[in-house]
């Protein structure tokens, strides 16, 4: 299996500046290099562009994401984006791109603090992809993935819901 990962940036790849005293998103892969190392039976392309936190994210982000979705050979492509904005930028690309299966993913707790949710929503979308999958644009976040219109953040409970 071939997977395009697009990392754009999020809290999944935060990491703590101890110069700024900042939480900073950096531009390189560290966080996912340490995930993808222990998946041996698949073949990624990694892309790492934007790195942003998502609430920086504007429309010309979005379409930069896009254009590197429509780039890519792979009909499987894994975004990790910041959760914030997930949601504003799937719809955006769900306006131009219906030929692939896509899926949002990230984390709430940077990796760099806590390695379990930032791997646990990666894996989740790295296996739903390994699945027959219909074309689409879904979100992995908190133990499901479903349609990307269906996953919203609660932001007083600081998790991802399933809308009803």
């Amino acid at each position: 299996m071939k997977i395009t990962i697009i990392n754009t940036g999020g809290t999944f790849n935060k990491r703590y500046n101890p110069i700024k005293g900042q939480l900073e998103v950096p531009s390189d892969n560290i966080a996912l290099d340490k995930i993808i190392a222990s998946c041996h039976n698949v073949d990624f392309e990694i892309k790492n562009i934007v790195s942003k936190d998502s609430l920086d994210m504007d429309d010309n982000d979005r379409q930069i994401i896009t254009d590197a979705v429509k780039s890519s050979e792979n009909e499987k492509i894994i975004i990790i984006h910041g959760t914030d904005t997930v949601h504003l930028t799937s719809a955006f690309l769900k306006e131009q791109i219906d030929n692939k299966q896509i899926v949002f993913t990230g984390a709430m707790v940077p990796m760099s603090i806590d390695e379990v949710e930032a791997t646990m929503n990666f894996s989740q979308a790295m296996g739903f992809l390994s699945s027959d999958v219909e074309n689409g644009i879904y979100i992995a976040m908190h133990g499901v993935v479903v349609d990307h219109t269906k996953l919203v953040k609660d932001r007083t409970l600081g998790q991802f819901l399933i809308q009803k």
